[in-house]
């Protein structure tokens, strides 16, 4: 791969820009992805929840963890909820536990097929380490400009 500048001038450049600039191409990449699919981010973001769920969520535990997600909104996570619902891929009990419909389990397994060929396609020459390395500075911008960004 070629690089923008050299390594000396790399050394000089805002992380601010070069974090936004990775957000925005991964993000944009992923949305586009799943929208050739027939879902949206925070679709498969509550389908993901269910599914992986040990034991059954309630719809407020989901809109509560998932709502800060890349600035999504309460209002906006609500409606993304409900559009799973509206489409046949989970189920709201009387007590708010979600589950997913035999549909929306097979449309889970789609997108996390695909959602694992976008990690494979992104991490295409990034080693383990290099990742892990990039994660934990990463976090250290974060932490050093109080920021707060865990998501779990």
């Amino acid at each position: 791969m070629e690089y923008s500048h050299t390594d000396a001038e790399l050394m000089q450049q805002p992380i601010g820009y070069w974090s936004w600039a990775a957000y925005k191409a991964v993000v944009t990449r992923t949305r586009a992805a799943l929208a050739e699919i027939g879902t949206t981010q925070p679709q498969w973001w509550t389908l993901a929840q269910v599914a992986r769920a040990d034991t059954p969520k309630t719809r407020a535990e989901i809109s509560r963890l998932l709502r800060n997600y890349l600035d999504t909104g309460p209002e906006t996570m609500e409606a993304e909820i409900d559009a799973t619902i509206t489409r046949g891929w989970t189920v709201q009990s009387a007590d708010g536990l979600l589950t997913l419909t035999p549909e929306g389990s097979a449309f889970y397994e789609k997108a996390a097929a695909l959602q694992s060929d976008l990690w494979t396609e992104r991490h295409a020459g990034i080693s383990d380490e290099e990742y892990l390395t990039t994660m934990k500075v990463l976090q250290r911008f974060i932490h050093n400009t109080g920021g707060r960004a865990w998501h779990h």
